[in-house]
């Protein structure tokens, strides 16, 4: 029995990945780690955070929670664990640390950053203050710690516009996502204040490329993430965070998605909705494709590459996360 049990598992594994890889793939390069990483997580106490854009053999095989950067922040809060590994990038590493300062938060490479989070500092959220006295600054959670430290509230995709709106004032400053603030602009009403920020992955889509799948593939329902420009975000069909897209996905069961945004999202919902086609433009965040299986393997073997955040950005990042969590 005991030499079946293992077996048994991976069976149950596989089947949640069988439509998007082979079974010979899935034991001759994953298996291996799959069963170290369980046998991991058991003995260390530790959970796996992993984040919609994380592969398939994370996201299905690994994870403990999966989900977007807000679902993330708040199931990361007073988890039963005493060890966090994030699968993901570093700013939700970060965030993770900041809602939970006495676990122990890793994650499997340092260098898995993001071009929004890079793109401003902290003396940049100061000089927007000093330009512009009085008005609330309001901070995408692809942000650095010191950045959140100088804000006021953080947003996420999925929560933007209900924080803009909370405010009840009629001009914001929206960093660092310049599309993401245009497009809470157009949804609110509300004037922002913007930082010329842009994820590497979203900017790339354009109008002309939506235009020429939609003629490819009649009747395809377009989705796109509002960090896509407005000009992209206006010929889709939904606009959404990637918990949106998939919660509309699991409800609405349209026969032919196309999803604006990291490609491996296609791949993770199409486990879940068998009978939805999925149009695949395959833009990778290279930051994301860092965290591997192997990579998950060995910092819970080691327990390397933990997350440390000085008191002062640990206290004020999770003052503007809070507020956040408790407006949406």
């Amino acid at each position: 029995m005991d030499q079946l049990a293992p077996r048994s598992r991976m069976d149950e594994l596989y089947a949640r990945v069988e439509r998007v890889m082979l079974r010979s793939d899935f034991d001759r390069l994953y298996a291996d780690d799959i069963e170290a990483i369980l046998r991991l997580k058991e003995s260390r106490n530790a959970v796996i955070l992993a984040h919609n854009y994380q592969t398939p053999e994370i996201f299905h095989c690994v994870s403990d929670i999966c989900g977007d950067s807000l679902a993330l922040a708040r199931k990361a809060q007073g988890l039963d664990a005493d060890i966090i590994v994030m699968a993901g990038v570093h700013f939700m590493a970060e965030t993770a640390k900041m809602m939970n300062p006495d676990k122990t938060v890793l994650i499997p490479d340092m260098m898995a950053g993001c071009s929004l989070a890079s793109s401003i500092t902290a003396a940049d959220v100061r000089a927007m203050k000093a330009a512009n006295p009085g008005v609330p600054v309001v901070t995408y959670v692809n942000s650095t710690a010191d950045v959140k430290a100088e804000s006021d509230v953080c947003c996420t995709s999925a929560n933007a516009a209900n924080i803009v709106r909370s405010l009840g004032v009629p001009r914001v400053i929206m960093i660092p996502d310049e599309f993401l603030a245009r497009n809470i602009q157009a949804e609110t009403g509300i004037e922002m204040i913007t930082w010329p920020g842009h994820c590497e992955v979203h900017e790339r889509f354009t109008p002309a490329e939506i235009r020429s799948y939609r003629r490819q593939n009649k009747g395809v329902v377009v989705m796109a993430h509002p960090e896509c420009p407005p000009e992209v975000v206006q010929e889709a069909d939904f606009s959404g965070s990637t918990a949106a897209m998939a919660d509309y996905v699991s409800t609405a069961k349209p026969e032919k998605v196309f999803l604006v945004t990291e490609c491996s999202m296609s791949d993770n919902l199409a486990t879940l909705n068998p009978d939805t086609e999925f149009v695949r433009p395959c833009n990778l965040c290279p930051h994301m494709k860092r965290i591997t299986l192997k990579g998950l393997r060995r910092t819970l073997e080691n327990l390397t590459e933990e997350i440390r955040i000085p008191a002062p950005l640990m206290d004020g990042g999770r003052r503007a996360i809070e507020r956040m969590l408790a407006v949406s």
